[in-house]
This record gives structure tokens, C-alpha cells and sequence, in this order.
């Protein structure tokens, strides 16, 4: 087994944290410890987003760096009379990747262990099992054998369930699989650039930004944007990696390792020109490498951002990565490192003189 460093902890520590949309409190306490000895305020809005900030010029833009604290995961909605558990899926999902997976019940009680049930192929006739199990017909085994069973282990209506999986370094040990990098690397990102910038000299005060409620709507980014009232506002979040069998480069360009990718535009936004036209001249100034993408489908904390308060200029950079919004993904360390690099290279070169232009010109 790979001994975890320094930065494989803290990965590992973000990504086995509990946290569906409005249950992100696990999540940004472990978030929170990580960022706050690289910044000089913590603060959080209404919703729960943290808000980690950072000084270099007080009289400087603001630059918002955001990731989302939530992952994709269920809620518990009833508990039948034989002690099953219906649910609710929480942000989105195919029914495909769903069945017969392991899951873990986040209780008052403690955590309980629970399995998506599945029918056997024996009893399946030859059309049932080329049809997939739609969502509303699925259920969680939690070993109950009544509701009221069910209960006195602490189940009740409400309750997040999240995938269960333990975080892995694969043989190539660049490669990391683990649930939830949707978004916990986008905030490993922001803890990053924070440190990154500790002893450096920047003409801005830059926010660090675990946002809530990504996956339902967008929702903390907005609250968040609006108690900051940034200038300048970069999403961090996982994209497609389109290297896998079956996917085509029409519809996925990006591969592992080659960089992070530029968002051009997704279902949430168009990409600010100036600002994008700026992060694409550091990154080839510094030699970083990077990728395009354009995703019809889906969007990040950036489209909520872009169009709060006056208008504010977005970009999303995001980490490509295999398998997400199912139980586990993989990505590649080098496109995460990358990523901080530019992104924090890209607030040591933002002064107002720079922000303007870029909003401006």
C-alpha cells in the first residue's frame, strides 16, 4: 500500500467526508481545518458555504476560488414495513451505475452499512434483463427485518446516504480513484492555491471558496459570490475525461494527464473571453499544460457566480476525471497539481489595472 503524503491525506481526508447537498457540515469541517492556517478569515453565508480569505492588497480586486463541499449521494424518504428504505436521489444520476452498490446510511445513531438491492438473473425473464431498473424502483437493504427495526437503528426520513468507497492509489500512483472527487478536488484546489500564495506577494485579496448545494441547482455559490462581491470569480470542479473505451472525441476531448481543462462553454455559461484569453496566456508564459472543452450538458459553481449582483467575469477550470456521479471516479495528480499552479500564477498577476482590462477591454 502506497504510504499517503502530505497532499494524499488531505485528498483522502475530503473525499471519505459524508456530504449530499444541504448535509455538507463533515465536509467543510475538514475542509476548514486544512485551509484556515493559510488564511486570515473564515466566514460563511446563510446556506453554509466557508469563505476562507486571504489579504495581499486590501485595495485590490476580489478573486473567488470555488469548489463545492457536496457530492452526489440519496436521501432516505420512507421505510417500508419489512424494514426497506426508500430514497430520493440527490443530485444526478443514471440508474445503471446504481445497483447492487454499497452504501452507507449517515444516521443520529452512528453509520449504517446498506446495499441498492438487485434481482438475481435467475428469476429475470430474457426482456426484463435487457431493461435497465428504473430509479423509483430501487431500494436500500439495511439487514432490517421490520420498520420498526429500521428505526431503533436510527433510520429516519431525511437521513443522507452516500456512496461508500475507500480512497485508493492505484499501481500507477499518479492515478487516484476515490468517490466523491465531484467536488472535493475543486476544494483541495482552493486550499492549494491559498497555500501556494502563503509567502508570495499578490496585488488582490483572494477568497477560497467551499461552496454548497453545487449539485442541486447551483445554490451556495450564489450566496456565497453575493457576501463577497468578487471582481473576478474562477470555478474549480471535475470535467469528462474522454479516454476511456466508448467515448468518442465528438463527444469528449480531454484525456488524463494532459493538463487542466478550460471551460469554453457548458449549459450554465459562456466563458468570459477576456478572462479566458488571460489564463490561457500565463498558462503558455509558464509552460503549463492545458486542455479545452465545451459540455453541452451540466455547468459548476462559475454559471451561478457570472450572473450574480452587477455581473461577474467566470471561468471554470476543471480536472478531468473518469466515472463521476457514480460511486467512484479517477483522475490524475498532475492535472490537479497543474491546476493550483495556474490558478494561483494567474492571482499573482491580477491588479486592478489587469481585472479592468480584462472586464473591459
Amino acid at each position: 500500500m502506497t504510504k499517503l503524503d502530505e497532499t494524499l491525506t488531505m485528498l483522502k481526508d475530503l473525499t471519505d467526508a459524508r456530504g449530499i447537498p444541504g448535509n455538507e457540515r463533515e465536509p467543510r469541517e475538514v475542509m476548514k481545518k486544512y485551509i484556515t492556517p493559510y488564511s486570515d478569515e473564515i466566514s460563511y453565508d446563510g446556506l453554509g458555504s466557508i469563505i476562507a480569505k486571504k489579504e495581499g492588497n486590501v485595495t485590490g480586486p476580489k478573486i473567488m476560488i470555488s469548489g463545492h463541499l457536496d457530492e452526489v449521494g440519496f436521501m432516505v424518504t420512507q421505510i417500508d414495513e419489512k424494514g426497506f428504505l426508500r430514497f430520493q436521489t440527490v443530485g444526478g444520476w443514471w440508474s445503471q451505475v446504481m445497483l447492487a452498490q454499497r452504501v452507507t446510511v449517515v444516521t443520529s445513531k452512528g453509520d449504517i452499512t446498506g446495499v441498492i438491492g438487485s434481482k438475481p438473473p435467475h428469476i429475470l425473464s430474457a426482456d426484463a434483463r435487457k431493461k435497465p431498473v428504473e430509479i423509483k424502483d430501487m431500494f436500500i437493504d439495511i439487514g432490517a427485518s421490520s420498520r420498526e427495526q429500521a428505526l431503533e437503528f436510527g433510520v429516519k426520513p431525511g437521513d443522507q446516504v452516500v456512496p461508500y468507497f475507500e480512497f485508493t492509489v492505484m499501481n500507477n500512483e499518479k492515478m487516484l480513484l476515490a468517490k466523491a472527487w465531484d467536488n472535493r478536488i475543486g476544494c483541495a484546489i482552493a486550499i492549494d492555491v491559498l497555500k501556494y500564495l502563503k509567502n508570495e506577494e499578490h496585488p488582490n485579496v483572494v477568497y477560497g471558496v467551499g461552496s454548497v448545494q453545487e449539485e442541486v441547482g447551483l445554490r451556495g455559490a450564489k450566496t456565497a459570490a453575493t457576501m463577497i462581491k468578487p471582481d473576478i470569480a474562477i470555478a474549480v470542479d471535475v470535467g469528462i475525461a474522454g479516454d476511456t473505451p466508448g467515448i468518442s472525441e465528438k463527444e469528449a476531448l480531454s484525456k488524463m494527464g494532459d493538463g487542466p481543462q478550460i471551460i469554453l462553454y457548458d449549459a450554465s455559461m459562456v466563458s468570459h473571453k477576456g478572462l479566458r484569453d488571460f489564463v490561457v496566456g500565463v498558462a503558455d508564459e509558464l509552460s503549463i499544460p492545458y486542455q479545452f472543452d465545451a459540455i453541452a450538458g451540466g455547468g459548476t459553481d462559475a454559471g451561478s457566480i457570472h450572473i450574480t449582483l452587477e455581473g461577474v467575469p467566470a471561468l471554470a477550470i476543471t480536472i478531468a476525471t473518469r466515472y463521476i456521479h457514480s460511486h467512484a471516479g479517477i483522475l490524475h495528480r498532475d492535472d490537479y497539481e497543474n491546476a493550483v499552479k495556474l490558478i494561483a500564477e494567474v492571482i499573482k498577476r491580477l491588479d486592478q489595472e489587469t481585472v479592468n482590462k480584462i472586464k473591459f477591454d
